[in-house]
């Protein structure tokens, strides 16, 4: 079963290769919890299959994933959140297919998540970082900084630059092709100074390395495709210059672009396209910061507050 809604997610649903490792993943794990539960009960093994589970598993489970552990960990809400979710959809699965009459998860609330803000970087805080902070010389320091101009200057997720190919920027247009979560395309526009930065950064790259059209954009020194860890560490490394927000991640810079462009009057509708969000909802986040932002603005400014 485990297999088969493996091949679903994977070429029906074009699940993204995180995703469906995180799924399996989880339901890997609920099925061991499974088993060890109904071999207390005293079940056979070959009696044991997941066409079986009841609502009361499923709490059980969830019971045991937010107790602390003996090392004193916990999951938070969110993580237990996702797991529900991946068990849901397995089992809307093989309902579907005919296997189980109702999806047991279906009665089984989410935890409560307490909203946190969007962390990011301020105005002036990325303003000093491309204008004023130093990149190393040579390939590498031209390259970290473009990553840090194509994180900001378009909001893309860490995957999606990882995956932009040479062929992906079309100067011609000043457009960048973006393939996103579920294989779902959108074009960015990118401004004049991302667009001189691009044009200069792959005159050097093909000078470096002889690319072709079908090169990764983002790469080693010795023109390897660039890995998650490498992003995180540039990323890492330049914001903590500028900024001593908890967080300092490539996703950081994705919340700030956002955010800025609502502070300086975008359409929110013009942002969810931008950052390739399937719903508004998922963009609404970033008024908050808004919101926050005029509240203060009030308290120095009215002669009331």
């Amino acid at each position: 079963m485990l297999e088969s809604f493996s091949d679903y997610l994977q070429y029906q649903k074009r699940s993204s290769k995180h995703t469906l490792t995180a799924y399996m993943t989880d339901l890997a794990q609920f099925e061991e919890f499974y088993e060890k539960l109904c071999l207390e009960d005293g079940l056979r093994l070959e009696e044991i299959t997941l066409d079986k589970v009841t609502l009361q598993d499923v709490r059980c489970w969830v019971i045991s994933l937010v107790e602390q552990k003996e090392d004193g960990t916990k999951l938070n809400n969110k993580s237990v959140n996702r797991k529900l979710s991946a068990l849901k959809a397995f089992y809307n699965f093989l309902e579907k297919k005919g296997v189980i009459e109702k999806n047991p998860v279906n009665k089984m609330k989410r935890l409560k998540i307490s909203k946190n803000l969007p962390l990011f970087v301020v105005e002036n805080g990325m303003e000093k970082l491309l204008e004023e902070v130093p990149f190393e010389d040579g390939f590498e320091g031209v390259r970290d900084k473009l990553i840090i101009e194509l994180l900001y200057g378009t909001g893309i997720r860490l995957s999606e630059l990882l995956g932009l190919k040479i062929s992906d920027i079309n100067l011609h247009k000043q457009t960048i092709n973006v393939l996103g979560k579920r294989n779902k395309e959108r074009i960015i526009p990118i401004h004049a100074v991302l667009f001189d930065f691009l044009k200069n950064y792959l005159q050097l790259k093909g000078i470096v390395e002889g690319m072709t059209s079908d090169d990764y954009l983002i790469t080693t020194a010795s023109g390897e495709q660039g890995y998650p860890m490498l992003i995180w560490r540039i990323v890492r490394k330049m914001l903590d210059q500028v900024s001593t927000i908890e967080r300092r991640s490539p996703h950081v810079l994705r919340h700030t672009f956002a955010t800025h462009l609502l502070d300086n009057g975008a359409d929110l509708n013009a942002i969810k396209d931008l950052l390739g969000h399937s719903t508004l909802a998922s963009t609404q986040v970033y008024t908050h910061n808004s919101v926050e932002k005029l509240k203060k603005v009030f308290e120095k400014a009215h002669p009331k507050a």
